[in-house]
């Protein structure tokens, strides 16, 4: 049995006693809380924004051909002008925050709080308008901007870094945004950080969990496609997890390499169209969606979501369709310069091609244990990042039953997709440095010049 000594020293050591220690993680466990309540209300606002456009779209077949383009327009003229730095997903910007080779703070068009309004605004916004995407994408930089806010009441000395608060913000906006905890402590170690310190990853793990639990407190212990059954499975299922990574590793990778090269500089007349009239590009790129949405009766539009889960449930018989729409209005979306992910998106377009694979399989399986596979395997194509893909399809549809085929597949599409693009938060990353970092220089130069 330890004595008293030893136990007072294990109590200095672990500082037990340090009430610098204590308040530190206050600060942090609070900053979580925080982001994971905003997180559940951009949820809530996003939800209502999308119900109200699909409202008048059924009534008013055409209003879309008006509201995408224009509102595209005056978002990303808003974005330009205001917000500098909330286009696009979130977690780009993120990333760079924590690669940023500043000794003091990160760069403030990365992550700060005028930036998380700015894309909880202008992200309602552009679901409100019809444009394909996700929240879960510009959840990841809403968490991490409100997290690093609450770095300046840190105490000195703290083991917690600032940047640590912008890992466990990142990963707590999709443990909120998925209502899904362990996700969101995959995603900070996969995609996010890449690496832990020990002696800050108690804290940080903590508080990611802390933000899933006030979502779950909020909006119950809900999974986000519900409780669904997907039929027995067993060594039939090896065929299927092999056809879809590789359909879905293939897809997944062009559809990466798309996103990467054409947030690059694109040449010939939609370069120069894109580069000169931006606002003219993202009326153009708002039309498109609302054309695709035109053609498959609103499917283009919004996350995917209902679409998803009719897909899931069995409902959609003859939808080959919606998963090309869907491809295509997801990347005019990305490339208008709205604010918005592709997480939702690329799920749901797992759904779709699932749904059209259906066939190969002559009812051997479930619509349900088909559509699952193909969602993990192209989110696991697109982001590179197949653990945290199939740890959130086996969450969000309560597939625990799954967990073995889920990974498989996750695992061969991420492997498949990397011979046709680079991981594409990552190198979206680079290029959101290289912006930050010549934009420094920019402003250095005329300043010698003038000496």
């Amino acid at each position: 049995m330890p004595s008293i000594q030893h136990l007072l020293l294990a109590i200095r050591t672990a500082k037990l006693a340090d009430f610098d220690a204590w308040r530190g993680r206050l600060i942090v466990w609070t900053a979580a809380a925080m982001a994971g309540l905003i997180v559940v209300l951009f949820a809530r606002a996003t939800e209502y924004s999308m119900a109200f456009f699909f409202t008048q779209q059924k009534a008013h077949w055409w209003l879309p051909l008006i509201l995408t383009p224009t509102a595209g327009v005056l978002i990303v003229w808003m974005t330009t002008h205001w917000f500098a730095g909330a286009s696009g997903s979130g977690i780009p910007q993120t990333i760079a925050a924590l690669q940023a080779d500043t000794k003091d703070e990160p760069h403030s068009s990365l992550v700060s709080l005028k930036l998380a309004f700015g894309k909880v605004v202008l992200g309602v916004g552009a679901l409100g308008a019809g444009f394909s995407a996700g929240r879960e994408g510009p959840s990841v930089q809403v968490g991490a901007s409100i997290m690093h806010a609450f770095r300046r009441f840190l105490p000195a000395g703290f083991s917690v870094h600032p940047r640590h608060l912008i890992l466990a913000g990142g990963a707590a906006g999709i443990s909120a945004a998925f209502n899904t905890p362990l996700a969101g402590v995959i995603f900070a170690i996969e995609e996010l950080g890449r690496r832990f310190e020990q002696k800050t990853n108690g804290v940080v793990i903590t508080a990611i969990v802390l933000s899933g639990l006030v979502s779950i407190s909020l909006q119950g212990n809900y999974t986000y496609f519900g409780n669904i059954s997907v039929g027995i499975i067993d060594r039939k299922i090896i065929v299927p997890v092999f056809i879809c990574a590789i359909v879905c590793g293939i897809l997944g990778g062009i559809f990466s390499r798309t996103l990467i090269e054409a947030s690059g500089s694109l040449k010939g007349r939609v370069g120069h169209l894109r580069n000169i009239h931006p606002l003219w590009w993202a009326g153009f790129c708002g039309l498109m969606v609302a054309l695709l949405g035109a053609i498959s009766g609103g499917a283009a539009h919004g996350s995917g979501y209902a679409f998803s889960r009719e897909m899931l449930d069995g409902r959609v018989a003859e939808a080959w369709q919606y998963a090309p729409i869907k491809y295509l209005a997801t990347i005019f979306t990305y490339l208008s310069g709205v604010p918005g992910g592709i997480f939702a998106p690329a799920l749901s377009i797992g759904a779709g091609i699932g749904n059209d694979l259906l066939p190969l399989f002559a009812g051997e399986h479930a619509t349900t244990a088909i559509c699952a596979l193909c969602m993990a395997g192209f989110l696991a194509a697109v982001t590179q990042a197949p653990i945290t893909s199939f740890i959130i399809v086996m969450e969000m549809i309560d597939g625990h039953e799954m967990v073995i085929s889920l990974m498989a597949v996750a695992m061969i599409s991420s492997i498949v997709a990397r011979l046709f693009s680079p991981p594409l938060y990552h190198t979206l990353a680079d290029a959101q440095m290289s912006r930050v970092s010549g934009g420094q220089r920019a402003l250095v130069v005329p300043d010698d010049q003038a000496h």
